[in-house]
């Protein structure tokens, strides 16, 4: 886990490496004052000697500025390394999410990864700071001031020792109870997460329904149980506080009462007592120091664990050795498809599904909730991958081909329609990054998007909202066929995404396809018969199987699902007619 993080340092290890070099020389000039301070008192005061107590005096001077120089240059060199680590874990886990299948995808919840990203990564940043600031310059002066205790007076150095070792088993007390605590914190906060981006998403449905109180509810039960488990781990922590002042105290009370003896005895000097003190408050700071970095290490360890989880993630969808680069056409034949969600093969969606469509065709999906047609059609794409079996399109494995050039000629519009902040023009052109004016008014003329766009104030300069809120759910929609038209792909995917148009709107976009892409096949899944049965031949899917395959007048006559969709709907229409 250390070496996988170490990578993302990268081109910020200069600043990495400096850091503790320049943390290292200002413990060091540190140590140093105390001990000119005692040869002061002795040699200076003690002997009232002014011209020595100028000259130690003088170097004292000197070495506080350097130490306050170096102090420093450690503390911008840290910050550089810090946020630059920090930027490249999160540019590192945003690039690898970015490369997730669908089932990838599936594993995480979106709060999950916005907290990785945000959250997570700023605990490692903290740490990695602290780690290459406290924790380099904590040991050196804990080496240095206990190497000049010993070196003024070894019986009463032998008192820091003992502190020490006391603040070590506190220290790792802390560290083995606290982290499990730790981990269960990072996953409320994915709770918290998701149940204020659930509320924000549909708010205007919370609103519709006078939720809020319940909302609140949800949102205060989520907080608290943060809460909760914080407290749990913070009770833990605190131990640290009072062991340090324990320690601290007890350090002062006996160099007190040893020194005291010692210098009663003649075996010590009032200048060197005054150092030790002085080397308490350096060792004790540099304990302290460590005790908090211990902390720091514990909370993000747990974070450092989720942030890895994200970088590891592999997708499970991949180029060949030496893929195919070209579609030849918008053929598509499934060849004995199965395929789970879970990848067990006693829970199959889709289960032994055979069929052949023509380049060119238009074929219609019928079938109830839950019957898999999304799935049927994420497979052509490779969005998912068959658990056995194959999916052809022109002619060749889907697995076969280059990921990227099958997803540019099979232009998907997906049940759940989506517009990002931006433009219409930076919207559409999704589809196509070149796309000229010309080519953005003709796709949105054959989507049935045009007449709406063109009302507009700003035109194709108008400015959609987050998540296209400020548009109709048909006229997004019809901005969403128009941005997949514009890939000019061999297969247009329609998932469900003309059923908040009206009826006639839905039937001019199936007649535009007809006039101006009739090269491309056209699959579109629907809840309306309408929408399909001028299509060259219909799916019906019941339950994961193909049901039936034929024309509509071929699936009225031998396809009872069909036939009992259709009554039921042209009855519908006829009750309301004659209302």
């Amino acid at each position: 886990m250390i070496k996988k993080l170490a990578s993302y340092i990268a081109e910020f290890k200069k600043d990495a490496i400096l850091t503790p070099v320049y943390v290292a020389l200002e413990a060091i000039l540190e140590t140093i004052i105390p001990l000119l301070m005692a040869w002061i008192i002795d040699n200076g005061v003690g002997k009232g000697d002014i011209k020595y107590v100028c000259t130690i005096g003088a170097l004292m001077i000197l070495a506080s500025f350097l130490s306050l120089t170096c102090g420093a240059l450690s503390g911008k060199h840290a910050a550089s390394a810090s946020t630059g680590f920090a930027r490249n874990l999160r540019r590192g886990m945003y690039y690898n999410i970015q490369n997730y299948s669908f089932s990838n995808i599936d594993k995480y919840s979106t709060a999950g990864l916005i907290t990785r990203l945000t959250t997570d990564v700023t605990n490692v940043q903290n740490a990695f700071q602290m780690l290459i600031r406290m924790f380099v310059r904590s040991p050196f002066m804990l080496i240095f001031a206990m190497g000049m205790s010993f070196y003024i007076n070894p019986k009463l150095a032998l008192v820091f020792l003992g502190a020490i070792v006391f603040l070590g088993f506190v220290l790792y007390f802390i560290m083995t109870k606290a982290h499990p605590y730790f981990m269960e914190v990072f996953k409320k906060y994915d709770d918290l997460n998701a149940s204020v981006q659930e509320n924000l998403t549909a708010i205007r449905t919370v609103k519709a329904y006078v939720r809020e109180e319940h909302e609140t509810n949800k949102f205060y039960k989520a907080s608290q149980t943060l809460y909760n488990y914080f407290i749990r781990a913070e009770k833990l922590i605190i131990v640290n506080g009072p062991a340090m002042q324990f320690a601290v105290y007890t350090c002062i009370l006996l160099l007190s009462w040893l020194g005291a003896k010692m210098i009663v005895s003649n075996t010590m000097t009032t200048g060197e007592l005054m150092s030790m003190f002085a080397y308490t408050t350096n060792i004790m700071i540099s304990l302290m120091m460590m005790s908090f970095v211990f902390v720091m290490v514990i909370m993000s360890k747990s974070s450092a664990e989720r942030i890895i989880e994200v970088l590891e993630e592999k997708s499970d969808l991949a180029n060949l050795e030496n893929p195919v680069y070209k579609v030849k056409d918008g053929s598509i034949t499934f060849n004995n498809v199965n395929f789970s969600y879970s990848k067990d093969k006693d829970k199959c969606v889709l289960e032994d599904v055979n069929m052949k469509i023509n380049s060119g065709e238009t074929i219609g999906i019928i079938g109830g909730t839950g019957s898999a047609k999304s799935t049927l059609v994420q497979l052509i794409p490779r969005l998912y991958d068959t658990m056995s079996g194959s999916v052809e399109v022109g002619g060749i494995d889907v697995k076969n081909y280059d990921i990227e050039t099958l997803r540019n000629q099979v232009s998907m519009v997906l049940q759940k329609n989506v517009l990002f902040s931006g433009t219409i023009k930076e919207n559409l052109r999704w589809g196509n990054r070149n796309a000229t004016d010309e080519e953005l008014v003709e796709a949105c003329r054959q989507a049935q998007a045009e007449e709406f766009i063109e009302n507009l104030p700003d035109r194709y300069d108008t400015y959609i909202e987050q998540g296209g809120s400020n548009v109709s759910g048909g006229q997004k929609q019809r901005l969403c066929i128009a941005r997949a038209l514009l890939k000019k792909p061999k297969i247009l995917i329609l998932d469900d995404s003309t059923s908040a148009v009206d009826t006639k709107t839905d039937a001019l976009i199936r007649r535009a396809f007809k006039e101006t892409i009739p090269d491309t096949t056209k699959i579109i899944i629907a809840q309306r018969i309408s929408s399909v049965e001028d299509a060259d031949r219909i799916i019906v899917l019941n339950d994961g199987r193909i049901d039936g395959f034929g024309t509509h007048a071929e699936l009225l006559k031998s396809n009872a699902i069909y036939r009992e969709v259709y009554e039921s709907q042209v009855k519908g229409a006829d009750n309301n007619e004659s209302k």
